[in-house]
């Protein structure tokens, strides 16, 4: 099955102008395209941007209320990515390298609009917990914590709010979402559980 690019889908990265228009691109795993944008395949970039580019702008929200910054923000981990495409080791995935740079491009804004250090100084990983399976939940729970999420996401502490929207909204594991904030998934584990608990408490005071 071959996937054709969408006519006039031009992108700019990293000073490189090209066009995806009349190109036939078959329907490829992250790790392959990666491959072939390091051997020379250029315009298969634009399939990182078709694939990622929205679900980055919504995780951009945990950090930047302006959609205007998020968008450019999301433009320049793009650019970091193209960059550093030779640096990705493909025995890893894809999505964990590329939210790894759009989290330390969206702390970095954070840090420059707050204008001093921000310190994630989190006991959670210092201190010994169990590590958990990621859990089935069903469709309903998923749905009920994405609603919640909605409601009360800007009231969250940011260290719960972030594993909860990976999980939830980026359909992340554990794993992945503890090689993305480089901590351990016993840490993730234990952050999904206290802020579930913080988003419950935050939606009963608003009622």
């Amino acid at each position: 099955m071959v996937r054709y690019a969408p006519d006039g889908a031009y992108r700019a990265m990293a000073g490189i102008l090209y066009t995806m228009e009349h190109i036939e691109i078959p329907i490829l795993s992250d790790e392959q395209i990666a491959k072939a944008v390091k051997e020379g395949e250029v315009q298969a970039f634009g399939v990182f941007v078709d694939r990622y580019e929205a679900k980055l702008l919504r995780y951009g929200r945990k950090f930047l209320a302006s959609p205007d910054d998020r968008t450019d923000l999301v433009q320049d981990v793009f650019i970091k990515a193209y960059q550093n495409i030779h640096g990705f080791d493909a025995g890893m995935s894809f999505s964990s390298w590329l939210y790894r740079i759009a989290h330390n491009v969206f702390i970095d804004a954070l840090r420059k609009q707050t204008r001093r250090p921000l310190l994630f100084v989190d006991f959670d990983t210092f201190l010994y917990h169990p590590t958990y399976e990621d859990p089935d939940h069903p469709m309903a729970e998923v749905a009920m914590i994405r609603e919640m999420l909605e409601k009360g996401l800007e009231k969250l502490d940011q260290k719960y709010r972030e594993v909860l929207v990976l999980y939830y909204y980026e359909d992340m594991s554990y794993k992945e979402i503890a090689e993305i904030l480089a901590i351990p998934v016993s840490t993730v584990s234990i952050r999904m559980k206290r802020g579930k608990e913080a988003l419950e408490k935050i939606i009963q005071q608003e009622q």
